[in-house]
């Protein structure tokens, strides 16, 4: 299991990068192993905004759909028009390519209350 010790994680399998006041999001590589091959993404536009743990998308893949789950608060700036063209970025590469949303965030402090990698790997192990 990939998992990148720059980013944060969240217990619905989303990866947050921060990057000044502009978080992007993602889903983790465990979930789209999980997911199996992605066949749709949903996500919203730009300047929606998000309250933290927002359902703020839908991903679909040949065995499920499941709610995307924002990590943070803020206003979407920015979304990733080519998963939406190519799903199987997802798949791919889930934490380059297949990034989601930006989002300018609202409550930095929101970050600190999200797992880091080693979190992460022990809660999906568990």
């Amino acid at each position: 299991m990939n998992l990148p010790e720059n980013l944060r994680y969240t217990q619905s399998h989303e990866w947050t990068r921060v990057d000044g006041d502009i978080a992007t999001v993602g889903i983790t590589d465990f979930a789209q192993n999980e997911l199996g091959d992605v066949v749709f993404v949903e996500l919203p536009s730009p300047g929606r905004q998000l309250r933290q743990d927002d359902i703020f998308g839908s991903i679909e893949s040949v065995k499920a759909v499941s709610d995307l789950i924002s990590p943070v608060s803020g206003e979407v700036v920015e979304v990733n028009d080519s998963l939406t063209a190519d799903p199987s970025l997802a798949n791919q590469s889930p934490y380059d390519e297949a990034w989601m949303i930006k989002v300018r965030l609202e409550t930095p402090s929101e970050i600190d209350g999200l797992m880091s990698a080693d979190d992460y790997k022990g809660f999906v192990e568990e």
